[in-house]
């Protein structure tokens, strides 16, 4: 009987998947890229008609830049962070754009949650601290989702304390 209890208790409440927001979608950057390599074209036949060949070269390699900024913007957005609170566990996992994933457990009644304000922008930042670790979460949130997330959170853990 213990034994289903216990896993009972093992079981999470509370997840939340935190991921990058990305404002242009694959389809607007194929349209991006698609216009800016008509601009290119179209400007770049009217200077080699000019004699100009040189700007030809540098309007194709402002495209390029434009579309490696992209690609490593893109690979960023690999990120993401999994949270879960049970009555016995926080976890926490931490997913770089390399794949690379670090895995942070913690008591939910020990853990504490801490959350830096500013006036203007709302919440900066969002650690959970506990046994000796400092975990930072959430930083690639915009101000508005850090919100939400906290109040989310932070109730999570009083549920899992009150138990």
């Amino acid at each position: 009987m213990s034994d289903t209890n216990h896993s009972a208790a093992d079981e999470p409440f509370f997840r939340a998947l935190l991921t990058p927001h990305r404002s242009l979608g694959r389809t607007g950057f194929r349209i991006l890229m698609g216009t800016l390599l008509a601009g290119w074209a179209v400007s770049g036949v009217i200077f080699l008609s000019q004699g100009a060949w040189p700007v030809f070269g540098f309007f194709g390699l402002d495209v390029l830049l434009v579309y490696l900024a992209f690609r490593a913007n893109y690979r960023s957005a690999r990120a993401r962070e999994e949270v879960s609170v049970s009555r016995t566990a926080l976890d926490i996992r931490q997913y770089a754009p390399s794949g690379r994933v670090r895995a942070h457990r913690f008591n939910p009644f020990w853990a504490r949650f801490s959350v830096s304000r500013h006036d203007e922008i709302g919440i900066t930042a969002m650690v959970v601290e506990g046994q000796g670790e400092r975990v930072s979460i959430g930083s690639f949130l915009n101000p508005e989702d850090r919100n939400t997330f906290a109040a989310a959170f932070g109730q999570a853990l009083a549920t899992a304390r009150a138990g």
